[in-house]
């Protein structure tokens, strides 16, 4: 037996246990989680730059983000419900929710404390055991995290499994998985979608678009533009990745936005083969015709820094444009009208997310009924109240990936029928 398939059997006996324990107390468990995370923030922050250069007060924040994601579903687990049918008199109708059974939280390196808790939290809450898998690009942060909560949970309801994508492939496709859980490129999640029979929920890659309006103003719009391109080194999956800008402000949008990718302050990307395929696709454009306004050159003493790129005379048909480049580069194009640049950004196979800065009620209005996205976000690129939960759309993977739903995600409904015996 492979150590997949150990971890695997491991997890699905510890999870009949697991899914008998009161909610109560397994929202305790988590809720303790969420305090030992804040007390060892330090430390797992440390080991976030260490894996991926992310910059420490960013990954302290993410760090404090997990700790609140969990504290959220240590109140949250014991809340979840199903229903009461009404039937004969004489009967009783349930709809139960019922814990799926081992989950694989096959979880990124650009977001790997927060992002793995959201999915930790949510499956743990409700009765799953949890075999997490994360990238091999943040080895150390994440067999640190599992380790720091493992032991507040009964053994193997928590288990860590280090390894590159055949592990995660291996992972993915045991008949003994219940769920796959899946944060990270397009790419991954296909070949998990082609080789798993599990429930799959997936966030892949994303191709943000940010419409900026006339009549905003262009400074505000560009500090918005470089926080949304430039933070974290542009390795989020909801960062700026297009810029549609109209004509009318493009001339002070671009002199600001200049300034603004000057001063922002960046870490290194996670590694030089990501800072080779950024700066390769800032270079096709350039052939393609595109301006290089800022950035886009390779320092080698650097190591992986890539430089906050702004470049001009974008056209939708460019790489640059039309994939996720995952690092700081802010492309943009200039549109003649609010439709043109709405329908730019409405183009393109990914639904994860986009922007729209505007002052006109209807623009706002008819830009979050039309974008094929699951989070639209007018006036701010970042931001939203606790709890919001969206489905990514089309090239950007299923399913909910946080907030209350994803509860109802890692359960599976029974429906129950009982009459008194004859």
């Amino acid at each position: 037996m492979s150590e997949v398939e150990q971890v695997v059997a491991a997890a699905r006996a510890a999870q009949r246990g697991w899914a008998r324990t009161p909610a109560a107390e397994r929202g305790a468990a988590l809720a303790a989680a969420a305090a030992r995370l804040r007390s060892a923030a330090d430390e797992l922050a440390a080991a976030n730059n260490a894996d991926t250069g992310r910059l420490i007060d960013e990954a302290r924040g993410g760090v404090l983000a997990a700790a609140g994601t969990l504290d959220q579903y240590a109140e949250l687990g014991p809340l979840h419900r199903g229903r009461v049918l009404h039937g004969a008199w004489s009967a009783t109708d349930l709809m139960v929710p019922e814990p799926r059974g081992v989950v694989a939280a096959i979880t990124p390196w650009n977001d790997p404390v927060a992002i793995a808790c959201g999915l930790i939290g949510a499956a743990l809450a409700v009765g799953n055991a949890v075999v997490h898998k994360p990238s091999e690009r943040s080895p150390h942060v994440g067999e640190l995290l599992t380790k720091l909560l493992a032991d507040l949970f009964p053994e193997h309801v928590l288990q860590w499994l280090p390894g590159d994508g055949w592990v995660g492939e291996a992972l993915a496709s045991q008949p003994g998985v219940d769920v796959v859980a899946h944060v990270g490129s397009t790419a991954t999640g296909r070949e998990i979608a082609r080789n798993s029979t599990a429930k799959l929920l997936l966030e892949n890659g994303g191709n943000d678009p940010l419409l900026v309006d006339e009549g905003v103003d262009p400074a505000w719009a560009a500090s918005q533009a470089a926080l949304g391109a430039f933070t974290n080194a542009g390795q989020l999956c909801t960062s700026v990745e297009r810029v549609f800008v109209h004509e009318a402000v493009a001339k002070p949008f671009l002199e600001a936005l200049q300034v603004e990718a000057q001063e922002f302050v960046t870490g290194p990307l996670v590694d030089v083969r990501a800072r080779d395929s950024v700066h390769g696709q800032v270079q096709e454009a350039v052939r393609a015709g595109a301006s290089l306004v800022t950035g886009g050159t390779v320092l080698v003493a650097t190591g992986s820094h890539y430089p906050n790129t702004v470049l001009s005379d974008c056209t939708p048909e460019m790489r640059v444009m039309r994939e996720e480049t995952f690092g700081p580069v802010a492309p943009v194009c200039v549109v003649d009208s609010f439709d043109h640049g709405l329908e730019l950004a409405c183009s393109g196979p990914y639904g994860l997310a986009a922007t729209v800065l505007t002052r006109d009620m209807d623009h706002a209005q008819r830009a979050w009924r039309e974008l094929p996205v699951g989070t639209v976000k007018i006036n701010a690129v970042f931001g939203g109240a606790p709890g919001g939960a969206a489905q990514p759309r089309g090239a950007s993977g299923t399913g909910f990936g946080y907030g209350p739903e994803l509860l109802d995600e890692m359960t599976t409904m029974k429906v129950v029928h009982w009459e008194a015996a004859c």
